[in-house]
C-alpha cells in the first residue's frame, strides 16, 4: 500500500467482532485527505492495528470509537507515543444510559452487567 502524506491521513477504529482490518477496511480518498475507517475485531487488538497504521500506512491521526474504553484509548496511546494524536469519541451525559443499553444488546446480555472504565 503506498504511503500517503501524515499530515493527510488519518484513521477512525471501531470495534467489529470477526473482521479483518485490512480486508474491511474502507478508504475514503478525497482532495488530498484520506480517511480510513478500521474495523478492529478485538479491543485487545487495538494497539497494534493503531501502531501498524501508524507505522505502515502514514496515518497522522487516529480517532478512538466511544465503544473502547478509557484504557483501551490509553493502552492505544502508549502503542503510538508522541507520533500520533489519539482522540476518543465520548458521550454526552444525556446519553450515557441510553449508550450503556446498546453495549448490553451487542454484547447480548439480558441484564445489566456491571463494566470496568475500560471495559
Amino acid at each position: 500500500m503506498e504511503r500517503t502524506s501524515v499530515a493527510s491521513t488519518w484513521a477512525y477504529l471501531f470495534e467489529h467482532p470477526g473482521t479483518d482490518p485490512d480486508a474491511d477496511r474502507t478508504v475514503i480518498d478525497r482532495d488530498g485527505q484520506r480517511t480510513l475507517l478500521v474495523p478492529v475485531p478485538s479491543v485487545d487488538q487495538a494497539p497494534e492495528i493503531a501502531r501498524r497504521l501508524a507505522d505502515e500506512d502514514g496515518v497522522g491521526l487516529i480517532e478512538l470509537c466511544g465503544g473502547l474504553g478509557a484504557t483501551d484509548a490509553g493502552q492505544v496511546r502508549a502503542a503510538v507515543p508522541d507520533r500520533v494524536p489519539v482522540g476518543h469519541v465520548t458521550f454526552a451525559v444525556d446519553s450515557l444510559l441510553a449508550g450503556a443499553a446498546y453495549a448490553q444488546a451487542a454484547a447480548g446480555e439480558s441484564e445489566p452487567q456491571a463494566r470496568s472504565a475500560g471495559a
